[in-house]
């Protein structure tokens, strides 16, 4: 199983998390981006990145994901794609995607992108904070109990 972080987005917080995670478990992560990103030297971390441009990255992520590994990302539709692929989806606040939610997700995000398209307001995300870096390392921790 690999670990592939949809980088660009992601948090610092669980980006240092999983550098962590990658070293004590000996798990390859790989970051992909569209902009160079600084990490630690290790044998089991790596970057990859790729050209500036709209799903590039989540391309990427696809082309080379492995059925049962994991992927780290916010990215509704990079989360579909990923469990179409046999692949587990995890958001960096620490809610898996599944086959069960994803059709909802899908939706809830087309529909708020369909307000903002029409000029409504609908604000964003609470800000990224200490439960929600909590509540992604308990999920982690009990994912690769059962997959790693």
């Amino acid at each position: 199983m690999n670990i592939w972080i949809d980088a660009d987005a992601c948090p610092k917080p669980i980006k240092d998390l999983l550098y962590r995670v990658a070293e004590r478990k000996k798990i390859l992560l790989t970051l992909v981006a569209n902009r160079s990103l600084g990490y630690p030297a290790s044998l089991w971390i790596r970057s990859i990145q790729v050209s500036a441009g709209a799903d590039i990255a989540d391309q990427e992520i696809i082309r080379l994901l492995e059925p049962g590994d994991l992927v780290v990302t916010a990215d509704i539709p990079l989360a579909a794609e990923t469990i179409s692929h046999g692949g587990h989806a995890l958001d960096p606040r620490g809610d898996f995607f599944s086959v069960e939610n994803i059709r909802e997700r899908l939706s809830v995000r087309n529909f708020m992108d369909e307000l903002r398209n029409n000029g409504i307001e609908t604000g964003g995300p609470s800000a990224y904070g200490a439960k929600d870096k909590q509540k992604f390392a308990n999920k982690l921790d009990r994912f690769l109990a059962h997959h790693g």
